[in-house]
């Protein structure tokens, strides 16, 4: 039997095939809000039942419990609010209970949202409930502060998919749900990244492997910060990883076309919640998930999960301590399976590596397999 989504039911905000024409010619008769690859992200998100329970942009109760007691006010664990933002002088011209339209950054009007609430927050509480800090350099808490000042809530109706590249690759909670079943997976794990899987990585997912039947890859491709590794340089690192260093009956690669939100512990456990609506049962929790600088302390992410109700999380995190090579042993290991000094474990800083790749110099193979290395060499050096 597979899990459950969170909350029980898998969320759908999609407009039937039938009712598209109809619900077109509704939304051009509404007033239109613009909005951001970030918020369409989001609409996306919600609509596919990616964030379920959720079938629209949080109201100012649920956001506030969800930044006290990481719950939302039924209860249920969730740990970041998914919130709508615009200017005051726009929200001055809604009216509660209105529709109105969202255009994405493509142009075009994406889903209908009937306003239910509209409503302020202070924005340095927000950050650092949620990103632990009110540092602009932070790019969670510069985006929050970039946005507008009044906050709207209320249910989506949502008009089609978000485009993202390698399409092929972008399946859907029902769809991963049913090639789980398909492959006869009742244990899954997933394993979030927003960069290339190197060897550290590759033990860590091997390692969950073994306890489980299939292993989800689920980098994430929402909006990330300027400096990370291109979305397609990226999946060519996947796919030929995939495809020579682990058994293709046992794993599959599909994206998450989520926002990275850099907010280290709070995020982790989102992220464990998306992947069970995902379908999947267990989820890798490593050193410094999903962080960003010094703001977050290297396990912090492992220990938010003590405060999370484990039967009403649904999911189980496996945790990690930081991988690397060792030369005592000849192989991948962690600190807890392996003895000898620091000085006999290879580690890189993302600095080194990416000053090794600009130089057109591969990182060692201790650290990242060739082939991997060669993609990224080749984007580095423009080659």
């Amino acid at each position: 039997m597979s899990i459950a989504p969170h909350g029980g039911e898998l969320k759908n905000c999609f407009i039937e095939a039938g009712d598209l024409e109809s619900f077109k010619r509704h939304a051009a008769s509404l007033p239109v809000i613009q909005i951001d690859a970030y918020t369409a992200f989001d609409v996306d998100a919600i609509a596919k039942g990616i964030f379920s329970p959720l079938e629209g942009f949080l109201g100012k109760e649920d956001t506030l419990s969800v930044l006290e007691s990481m719950c939302l006010k039924t209860g249920l664990p969730w740990t970041i609010p998914v919130l709508f933002s615009v200017d005051t002088a726009v929200a001055d011209t809604l009216e509660l209970g209105q529709e109105v339209a969202l255009k994405d950054d493509y142009n075009q009007i994406i889903a209908v949202m009937n306003i239910a609430e509209k409503f302020q927050l202070d924005k340095k509480y927000l950050a650092e409930k949620v990103y632990r800090t009110t540092e602009t350099a932070h790019p969670g808490v510069a985006y929050t502060f970039s946005t507008g000042d009044v906050y709207l809530a209320g249910q989506l109706k949502v008009a089609h998919s978000r485009p993202v590249d390698h399409q092929e690759y972008n399946l859907s909670p029902l769809e991963t749900r049913a090639a789980f079943k398909e492959r006869g997976w009742k244990r899954i794990v997933a394993f979030q990244t927003r960069n290339p899987i190197h060897r550290a990585h590759e033990y860590l997912t091997k390692c969950a492997l073994e306890m489980c039947d299939g292993l989800l890859i689920h980098p994430l491709m929402g909006t990330t910060k300027s400096d990370d590794i291109p979305g397609d340089i990226r999946m060519k690192c996947y796919e030929v990883l995939l495809d020579k260093y682990y058994p293709k009956e046992h794993v599959m690669l599909s994206i998450m076309p989520v926002n990275m939100r850099y907010a280290g512990p709070r995020e982790a456990v989102m992220h464990a919640i998306i992947r069970k609506n995902y379908g999947c049962t267990h989820f890798i929790v490593g050193r410094d998930h999903a962080g960003v600088g010094n703001y977050y302390g290297s396990y912090d992410a492992h220990y938010i999960f003590d405060e999370i109700d484990p039967a009403a999380l649904g999911i189980t995190p496996l945790f990690f301590e930081h991988a690397f090579f060792s030369k005592r042993t000849n192989d991948m290991a962690t600190k807890k399976t392996c003895p000898g000094s620091s000085e006999e474990h290879v580690f890189l800083s993302g600095t080194k590596v990416r000053e090794l790749l600009a130089n057109g110099e591969a990182p060692p193979v201790e650290f990242t397999r060739p082939e991997v290395a060669q993609i990224l060499i080749e984007w580095a050096t423009g080659k």
